[in-house]
């Protein structure tokens, strides 16, 4: 790539101002900025440190993957490649390709491939990937955008190099599976680092990702954990998930019905719930040029609301769907932040109930006082949820726009499934739901994740394993086994096809149509992958084993 003397410049003065790339906004309390002073070294931030060189290479599409930048290693100080990049872009002939090559190393990527070339079994394929997908403890690299972590842990493959908050979980049960229990409670006490050191979990062990968490599934995996290693190692991290449950809900004690605070909403009848939000109302480094570029398309005083919901609907793990979307053809149309989501919520409820399970197990002085009032904020979340997020009329859960109390009941999706995952549904409810998942959502390779084929990874036709076993699960704690049985044999089944003819495990799956690969979304469909393996693997044991 050859550029003209100085032709980038405008661009990148007018980007700079527009989105303060340069010197990104500090954020509020318990956000990025005050997890950043909480580290022993402040990180190095790539659209902070690297100024109009980061815009120039993002929107050049030096690298194919946007996210590639941001992972790269500075090979000297990266003010000094800054400094460098300004003098020398003016040269005739200057190549800003061969810059970022001489100035970066590129990131790798796990190589899951070997074992396939072994012509393994699926399940035999899942156990050998686990060493293959797992990172040592991080030393600590002040050019490095990663987080450094104190104990070993797996990425879920491809792109995704960092440990990922919500993969770990389905990650976590594959685990258990394979006799890697121990290998559990390093991911949980990394975790538990991370929540110490930044104030919460973040999207995953980035500088870029420290504005944002994603779906606080932490009190999920402690239980996972304890019931299969150590039920008495669970109160270890009590504090950790106390710590957690605080950053989700700061700001809740003094807001009035009708308004909200970063991840807390209070409806006009005063109940409490939690949506998705991040600090930073500018694009998501890692995927800058496809943030900016729809920014761009929007009136200047929308653009900070733009950036905000796709950051969060980015924290939803979801990212991205209709679900998020006034107009499924259009990402300029997200409101994330106007929604109080139903899985979200039903994590905080199960995080508030091991709160309360805990602090009673544990017996100290004061603890009954603070189960107490932790099982009284779990009710209270199960009330508003069954007020406002369940709708009578056609059996389902749904996100509600907390502004105007108002279910968003033309984009049902697979969320519906977390009420019953997590036992707050009644036993009608649970019916009604298996019965609307049954009819409307499995496809012939599992469960759709929506019902609206929008071109958005996280809709239809694309199923997903997080999703496979939150619906499987949780149609089986009520009771309804055949569908369960149905939906999982279906999803084993389109599993296996792929890897037969592939030799891969991949991060999404096309369940309308079996002869074709999923896709959709900002980037390639990613082999790996940590939670495709960790529910494949317990599903497939499961089927083979007495109920």
């Amino acid at each position: 790539m050859t550029t003209r003397r100085g032709a980038l410049a405008p661009l990148t003065m007018v980007m700079l101002a527009a989105c303060s790339t340069a010197e990104p906004p500090r954020t509020t309390t318990a956000g990025a900025d005050s997890a950043t002073r909480a580290l022993a070294v402040t990180p190095y931030d790539p659209a902070r440190d690297l100024g109009g060189l980061f815009v120039d290479a993002q929107m050049m599409n030096v690298y194919p993957d946007s996210k590639t930048l941001v992972d790269a290693t500075p090979k000297r100080d990266p003010q000094a490649i800054a400094n460098a990049y300004n003098v020398e872009k003016g040269n005739r002939n200057f190549s800003l390709k061969k810059f970022m090559a001489r100035e970066f190393t590129a990131p790798g990527a796990p190589d899951v491939a070997a074992s396939a070339a072994k012509k393994r079994t699926m399940e035999e394929h899942i156990d050998d990937l686990w060493p293959v997908l797992t990172r040592q403890a991080d030393v600590s690299d002040p050019r490095s955008s990663l987080l450094p972590l104190p104990k070993p842990y797996i990425v879920p493959g491809g792109r995704f190099r960092e440990v990922y908050y919500w993969d770990s979980y389905f990650t976590m049960l594959g685990l258990v599976e394979s006799g890697r229990t121990a290998q559990m409670g390093q991911m949980l006490d990394n975790f538990a680092h991370l929540i110490r050191t930044v104030g919460h979990i973040p999207n995953g062990n980035r500088s870029y990702y420290l504005s944002r968490s994603q779906p606080p599934y932490f009190a999920a995996m402690v239980g996972r954990y304890a019931a299969a290693a150590d039920s008495s190692a669970a109160t270890a991290y009590l504090g950790a998930i106390e710590a957690e449950h605080r950053f989700w809900m700061a700001g809740a004690d003094t807001l009035t019905p009708g308004n909200a605070h970063r991840r807390v909403v209070r409806l006009a009848d005063g109940s409490v719930l939690n949506r998705y939000w991040d600090d930073r109302p500018e694009p998501r480094p890692e995927s800058f040029k496809e943030d900016f570029t729809i920014a761009q398309s929007l009136p200047e005083q929308s653009r900070e609301a733009f950036y905000r919901n796709v950051r969060a609907a980015a924290e939803s793990g979801w990212d991205f769907s209709s679900r998020w979307m006034r107009n499924a053809k259009s990402l300029a149309s997200l409101e994330t932040t106007d929604l109080a989501p139903v899985d979200l919520n039903s994590l905080m409820y199960h995080a508030e109930r091991t709160i309360a399970a805990l602090r009673r197990r544990r017996d100290q002085r004061g603890d009954a006082t603070v189960a107490k009032q932790f099982e009284a904020m779990a009710a209270a979340r199960k009330a508003a949820m069954q007020a406002h997020m369940w709708d009578a009329a056609s059996g389902f859960f749904y996100d509600v726009r907390w502004r105007r109390n108002e279910r968003v009941t033309d984009r049902p999706s697979m969320a519906a499934a977390a009420p019953l995952y997590f036992g707050i549904a009644t036993a009608e409810q649970g019916a009604q739901v298996a019965a609307r998942l049954q009819k409307d959502f499995l496809k012939p390779g599992g469960f759709t994740t929506t019902l609206i084929k929008s071109g958005q990874q996280w809709d239809a036709p694309n199923g997903w394993p997080p999703l496979q076993w939150l619906a499987i699960e949780g149609v089986r704690r009520y009771g309804h086994t055949v569908l369960a049985d149905s939906a999982s044999q279906r999803w084993l089944a389109l599993n296996r096809k792929v890897y037969d003819a592939t030799g891969k495990l991949t991060e999404k799956y096309d369940v309308w149509d079996l002869s074709k690969p999923a896709g959709g979304g900002e980037y390639p469909t990613q082999d790996g992958f940590g939670w495709t393996n960790g529910v494949a693997l317990t599903l497939s044991r499961a089927t083979r084993a007495p109920r």
